[in-house]
């Protein structure tokens, strides 16, 4: 297969026509003989340019460049950061760092952990390609990089969609399309900011896992939610353990203040019940209890609101109209 043309032709890069050959590529032969007198054929085209859609890659002193306050991820592991310089030291920037225009500086889009690696290094330069993009779109694109390399975590990921909501005004349907998520991981994942600050700083520091905050939420008060968390912590109970402790917490809540209040204890569940329920619980985002004995029982899915129902009745593709 001919290789194509690149650009224009070397004929219209040099500024001439490439010479023409006669039938059977032989070169062309002059002739002395005078040219008849006939109306002068109009002059050749000149080839249109053909636009290069390739970004442009610029080099900037790194004091140019400057992290965005739109930027989800707060928290980059030292680390990490490290292996990155030390990387970064041996092959260079690979993958130039994308910023837009702010204030006479470059304010980053995307490739902040490469930015605070070069820093550690000490360059001088980076490599940057300068897009045009509004506040939304900065954050958009900054939460797509980082959900695609799994590089937030849960809490981020959560006050990325809720920026994206209160900010834009953007709806969860609207979020996940432009994330690539399905609506029921976005709510999943804003339902985390309704905890109370000691149990997110759990979560934010992996002593607590998004499948405990998820169980913890079916808990109406805050200090039994923070009560719960606790004692995850401390017992190292495992999700279907916390369903357990959820669920004694709840009833000792619902008692009169007079009635007993024995420790919570955690009930021992089948196996294969109890992984089941840990699909359905991720299913649904909400604590879900399956009874079964000999082919019998019952499938409970939990729901402490009109906006939980609203979001569990559509998962299960039923229209409340």
């Amino acid at each position: 297969m001919a290789k194509p043309a690149l650009g224009r032709g070397l004929g219209a890069l040099l500024g001439g026509n490439p010479p023409k050959t006669a039938p059977g590529g032989a070169s062309p032969v002059k002739s002395s003989a005078p040219t008849p007198a006939a109306a002068p054929s109009p002059a050749p085209a000149t080839p249109a340019p053909v636009p290069d859609h390739r970004e442009r890659v610029l080099r900037v002193t790194l004091d140019r460049v400057r992290p965005s306050l739109l930027q989800p991820r707060k928290e980059f592991a030292p680390e990490a950061l490290q292996e990155l310089a030390d990387s970064i030291r041996e092959q260079g920037i690979v993958q130039p760092l994308i910023v837009r225009e702010n204030g006479g500086f470059y304010e980053l889009i995307a490739g902040e952990r490469r930015w605070r690696a070069a820093q550690l290094l000490k360059l001088a330069e980076v490599p940057v390609i300068v897009r045009t993009a509004d506040d939304k779109t900065v954050l958009e694109l900054a939460l797509i990089e980082n959900l695609q390399r799994e590089n937030l975590n849960a809490l981020e990921e959560a006050l990325g969609y809720a920026q994206l909501a209160e900010q834009f005004a953007l709806t969860q349907e609207e979020i996940a399309v432009k994330v690539g998520k399905s609506r029921a991981s976005v709510a999943n994942a804003t339902r985390l900011l309704k905890l109370p600050a000691a149990v997110r700083n759990l979560i934010r520091e992996s002593r607590l896992t998004v499948g405990h905050a998820k169980v913890i939420l079916g808990l109406a008060l805050e200090r039994d939610q923070i009560h719960a968390a606790e004692r995850i912590v401390k017992e190292g109970l495992n999700v279907r353990q916390t369903e357990g402790l959820v669920a004694k917490l709840a009833a000792r809540a619902a008692k009169p203040a007079n009635a007993s209040s024995a420790p919570a204890a955690i009930v021992p569940v089948d196996a294969n019940i109890g992984r089941l329920e840990d699909k359905l619980r991720e299913k649904f985002g909400t604590k879900v209890q399956l009874k079964y004995a000999k082919g019998k029982g019952a499938l409970e899915i939990a729901f402490f609101n009109d906006d939980e129902l609203q979001r569990v009745l559509e998962i299960l593709g039923v229209n409340a109209d």
